[in-house]
């Protein structure tokens, strides 16, 4: 983890003379982390009293957005290039970034009894469509990209591909049953250790490189408690207990 603490404390003695008051935060979520999220961001606001106004989307179009001004203050990312990169180029706060979860990906149909627990299914001609996240834009559709090539299949595939804008839209065409199956984030189809739904191949972590997700503070965020204070508590172990409920790792 490229953490940070000290950092993010700095943060906060910075803005210790500042009146405690409650603030709003401007944050962009990653798709894949909606559900933990929200969980997160009601604790927090329970025991701070700051307000999270969060923006969920895909990682690639969140970095147009921020290089093109959009006034996020914070950004929690599916991968941990992106923040890498915001920081490279004096977007984001050097020292701030650290990593928040790691992700997994599965092969997953809202049918019971549809997608085997190996994903054999994926050498049958048994279904229509396979939904996959747009790889340019969000990390997962990549590391989907990056199981078919290594099973082989990608070019065998490809003419049965839907591609999603971001993950939460590829789980709708899944869901919706617009695709029979597709290559969703495990937090998506999980709750509380779980699948909830359907059937799904938990797709073993050697297939694709890690799914690192991290996050940082952007330079609008710099001088916020309330910011610094947020990335803190995603840090904290209540934070991580709803964290690891939707399958994530720390």
């Amino acid at each position: 983890m490229k953490t940070t603490r000290s950092m993010l404390a700095i943060l906060m003695l910075a803005g210790a003379c500042a009146p405690a008051l409650a603030d709003d935060i401007q944050v962009a979520v990653a798709a894949n982390f909606t559900a933990p999220m929200k969980e997160i961001a009601a604790a927090f606001e329970k025991e701070t009293g700051h307000v999270v106004k969060a923006a969920y989307g895909s990682t690639g179009k969140f970095y147009a957005q921020i290089k093109n001004g959009a006034p996020f203050e914070a950004f929690l990312a599916a991968d941990d290039s992106t923040p890498t990169k915001l920081v490279d180029e004096g977007d984001a706060v050097a020292g701030t970034q650290f990593t928040y979860a790691v992700g997994s990906l599965v092969l997953w149909s809202s049918k019971p009894d549809f997608v085997d627990s190996d994903g054999a299914v994926l050498k049958s001609d048994d279904f229509n469509k396979v939904a996959v996240a747009n790889p340019k834009t969000a990390p997962y559709g990549a590391a989907a990209i990056e199981v078919l090539t290594g099973l082989g299949l990608l070019e065998q595939l490809r003419p049965k591909f839907v591609t999603g804008e971001n993950i939460a839209q590829t789980f709708q065409f899944v869901s919706s049953g617009n695709a029979d199956l597709g290559f969703v984030a495990l937090s998506q189809v999980m709750e509380n250790g779980n699948i909830t739904s359907g059937s799904a191949w938990m797709i073993p972590g050697t297939l694709h490189e890690p799914i690192r997700q991290d996050a940082v503070v952007l330079s609008p965020g710099q001088d916020k408690p309330a910011v610094a204070a947020l990335m803190e508590y995603l840090q904290g172990e209540e934070a991580h207990a709803i964290i690891r409920s939707f399958g994530y790792e720390i």
